[in-house]
């Protein structure tokens, strides 16, 4: 579990192909405090610490995640975002990240205003799925690349965030431009809220006569 709070924008300093997996080797500055089998968020895609040397350790990304997110384009000298597992007695600074990313999107525009930057992101939009919760909403949360932001602007199949100067600076977000495909994780709270919705009107549906508290 994790809370969308990135705490170093990492590099990468490896990627070999094996098979259908990729593997990364990523270098950053607490490599001292890893261990292995450990769970850290990358690009806000959970991944498991499978080797460890004095000059960085080593995640596999499996074609299932190759394929839903934005891993499989990483290459050496590009920066990932990186998040340890939160502590359970820790504040929780952001919004419950699962490090499950849904799908990815496209950032169609960026706009610098007075100091910080707005972010506009595309991505396919699926009827079914935003009813189960795959959408965002006005002044909600969203996990783009492993940053918890606030949703402005929500439409269909697009979104706004607005970025600080020190959001900006101490994550990828300064790497992102018009056409950089980025992960999103929507909000696992709007999921269970869409399911539980659905499940109340079948069961309305299906046993009317039952009062309201029981449904």
């Amino acid at each position: 579990m994790f809370s969308g709070i990135v705490e170093e924008a990492a590099t990468v300093v490896g990627r070999m192909s094996e098979q259908g997996n990729l593997h990364l080797t990523i270098k950053c500055s607490f490599l001292d405090e890893l261990n292995i089998d450990q769970s850290v968020a990358h690009n806000g895609v959970c991944l498991t610490i499978v080797r460890l040397t004095d000059d960085g350790y080593t995640v596999t990304a499996i074609k299932e995640t190759l394929d839903k997110t934005n891993l499989g384009l990483l290459q050496v000298g590009d920066k990932v975002n990186l998040e340890r597992s939160m502590k359970i007695n820790g504040r929780l600074d952001g919004h419950i990240v699962q490090g499950h990313v849904d799908q990815t999107a496209v950032c169609t525009k960026v706009e610098e205003n007075a100091g910080s930057w707005y972010y506009t992101f595309e991505y396919d939009f699926d009827r079914e799925m935003a009813k189960q919760g795959y959408m965002t909403v006005e002044k909600g949360s969203v996990c783009v690349n492993g940053v918890s932001l606030t949703v402005v602007n929500s439409k269909d199949n697009s979104f706004q965030v607005a970025i600080i100067p020190y959001t900006y600076e101490f994550t990828n977000f300064h790497q992102i431009k018009a056409g950089t495909v980025v992960n999103l994780e929507f909000d696992i709270i709007g999921k269970y809220l869409s399911k539980l919705n659905r499940y109340i009107k079948v069961r309305k549906r299906l046993i009317p006569i039952l009062p309201k508290y029981q449904l």
